[in-house]
């Protein structure tokens, strides 16, 4: 039977702004289950009630209605809450101290075993990769290595259920792919639940997604399942251009389908073309894409099928939302 790590059932909550403002319903009795060991992609746009959803867990605001376990306790008990681990979007961190100082803090603060917590802190640094500059003052980290601080701070507690809030934000490239490579570590021995805006991320890095738009549930599904929701697939081809313009090529493609898009490559791909035909029906266009290449004096160089990508399905459940919060 499938432990159930995170339990949210028939949540609500209204916000009631002031005298001459209008009640704000954010969670509409919101519902969903994370099992143990999953890497989890909590996403909805702006004012979805994301954020209201995880400060009613992490016991920063209280639901009006509803009831949330944590490992199968309530949320409200101590052993909840020794059990989760949170990083919040924007980590405040105190830059006069050192990493390990921070650390230290946040470990009393916590109520952990002093003769062990010299031991954890320094593995939790080295886990997240700041083993080496735990000894310098957080002012003059970067802004990775606070995000890979607050990560140590929400892990420092070894917990089973970990919640990031939109870890890579603000983060380049770079920074960004360190993080997401240790999110899919810790996931290998511990519950994630994902919050973010960034669907690139979502898609290689959560097994699961749960979408909520207006404070309700919008979808549940795998990341390729739920891409693959978009009803007609798409047929993107590469072809040697030969000398033909993109006019020449839609029209030599019209005849089958809807060629939506023409695309000449520059650089070292230069003198290629990218053509997505979109078939009239749910017909596979594959062999009709390669005789029609081959009429037209075309050379195919590469021929894949794609649903409708994970961004657009997210706009088509998600129009339509209201405020932040």
């Amino acid at each position: 039977m499938t432990e159930i790590h995170l339990s949210v059932r028939d949540l609500h909550k209204t916000f009631h702004p002031g005298l001459f403002e209008s009640s704000i319903e954010v969670l509409k009795g919101l519902s969903f289950e994370v099992a143990r060991g999953e890497i989890f992609g909590f996403l909805g746009p702006n004012g979805a009630g994301k954020t209201t959803t995880i400060k009613a867990i992490t016991e920063i605001i209280y639901p009006d209605k509803g009831e949330i376990r944590v490992c199968g306790l309530p949320h409200t008990s101590l052993e909840a809450k020794r059990r989760l681990g949170f990083m919040t979007e924007s980590p405040y961190v105190y830059r006069h101290l050192t990493g390990r100082e921070y650390l230290r803090f946040s470990g009393e603060l916590m109520g952990l075993d002093r003769a062990e917590i010299e031991d954890r802190i320094s593995r939790t640094l080295s886990r997240v990769g700041m083993g080496r500059r735990a000894d310098r003052t957080m002012g003059t980290y970067s802004k990775g290595m606070l995000q890979r601080v607050a990560l140590a701070q929400a892990l420092l507690g070894d917990p089973e259920l970990l919640i990031l809030d939109e870890p890579m934000s603000g983060l380049d490239p770079n920074q960004a792919s360190e993080i997401r490579e240790l999110i899919r570590e810790i996931g290998r021995e511990r519950t994630v639940i994902l919050s973010t805006h960034n669907l690139a991320e979502v898609r290689v890095t959560c097994g699961r997604v749960l979408i909520i738009s207006q404070g309700e549930l919008v979808a549940d599904d795998t990341p390729d399942e739920l891409a693959a929701r978009g009803g007609k697939p798409r047929f993107v081809a590469t072809l040697r251009q030969n000398g033909h313009s993109p006019s020449d090529i839609r029209e030599a493609f019209s005849v089958i389908g809807d060629a939506q898009s023409v695309k000449e490559q520059t650089g070292a791909a230069a003198g290629e073309v990218v053509v997505e035909v979109v078939p009239k029906g749910n017909q596979d266009l594959r062999a009709d894409i390669f005789q029609a290449a081959v009429s037209a004096n075309l050379v195919l160089l590469g021929l894949e099928q794609r649903g409708e990508n994970l961004e657009d399905i997210f706009r088509q459940l998600t129009t339509g939302t209201g405020a932040s919060t």
